[in-house]
């Protein structure tokens, strides 16, 4: 074969790679919302996104290296077998949002699909002001609320003071709180969000290296948690039961090609 026979079969291999990843990643704008100069997903990242980067990247995260991700007992304790895969010890559903994933592997995650965690600000901002310019009634274009549900929690996947939720049915006993619910099936909030509030706890791109924020509340958390004054954080190698992710990304200038 000579050298430019050999280009151009190197050439449609690259193509056919990249025509591959492309299939495998989560489509550009999927799921997104539009909130001022950036975006953000509506949902939580879930099991099936999140096996998608894994068997994209061979990456094996921190949790399932070392025999499971922890959760609070009397304490934090290991529990065997809780990996995003199976976050309370059996498998979980493609919906359900991706936990025990740590700072750092959930900014890879971001980073392999086209986009990055969101900043604290950002986050704030998406989560309880209003940025649509039509939105449903009771949202009204730039108010700023209390809660990422809205004026009240309800509706949220927060521990005795949201209301009532479908948490997934996953048969582990736990010290409190029924579990996360699948990503998407609570109360749609400010921006047209899922779970902003309570669910799972939400990394975002700030703190100090030692210890990344988390916003957002859990399911383990009253609604008190749910709030923008609420900050709380974690050592970024970190892998719990309730903390995940969401991604977001800068916009293009109006009019730009996408």
């Amino acid at each position: 074969m000579n050298s430019a026979a050999a280009a151009s079969v190197l050439s449609r291999m690259r193509t056919l790679a990249a025509l591959a990843l492309l299939a495998i990643a989560p489509a550009a704008a999927s799921g997104m919302q539009p909130v001022g100069r950036f975006e953000i997903d509506r949902t939580e990242v879930t099991i099936g996104q999140f096996r998608r980067f894994a068997e994209a990247t061979g990456t094996a995260t921190r949790a399932e290296r070392e025999g499971g991700g922890h959760a609070y007992e009397s304490g934090w304790v290991r529990k065997p077998g809780w990996t995003w895969r199976a976050p309370f010890g059996r498998p979980g559903g493609d919906r359900e949002p991706a936990v025990h994933v740590t700072f750092d592997e959930a900014k890879a995650f971001c980073r392999w699909a086209g986009k990055r965690l969101p900043d604290d600000a950002e986050w704030v901002e998406a989560a309880y002001t209003e940025r649509r310019a039509s939105p449903p009634a009771p949202f009204a274009t730039g108010r700023t609320y209390p809660y990422p549900t809205g004026e009240h929690p309800s509706g949220a996947n927060c521990l005795g003071d949201c209301g009532a939720t479908r948490p997934v049915e996953h048969g582990a006993p736990l010290a409190r709180g029924q579990g996360h619910a699948e990503a998407g099936t609570t109360r749609e909030g400010v921006n047209g969000l899922f779970d902003m509030g309570g669910n799972a706890w939400e990394w975002v791109d700030a703190g100090t290296p030692g210890e990344r924020r988390t916003r957002g509340g859990s399911w383990w958390y009253g609604s008190a948690q749910m709030r923008a004054g609420h900050v709380a954080g974690k050592a970024p190698d970190f892998a719990a039961v309730y903390i995940g992710f969401r991604c977001a990304r800068d916009r293009a200038p109006t009019g730009a090609a996408r």
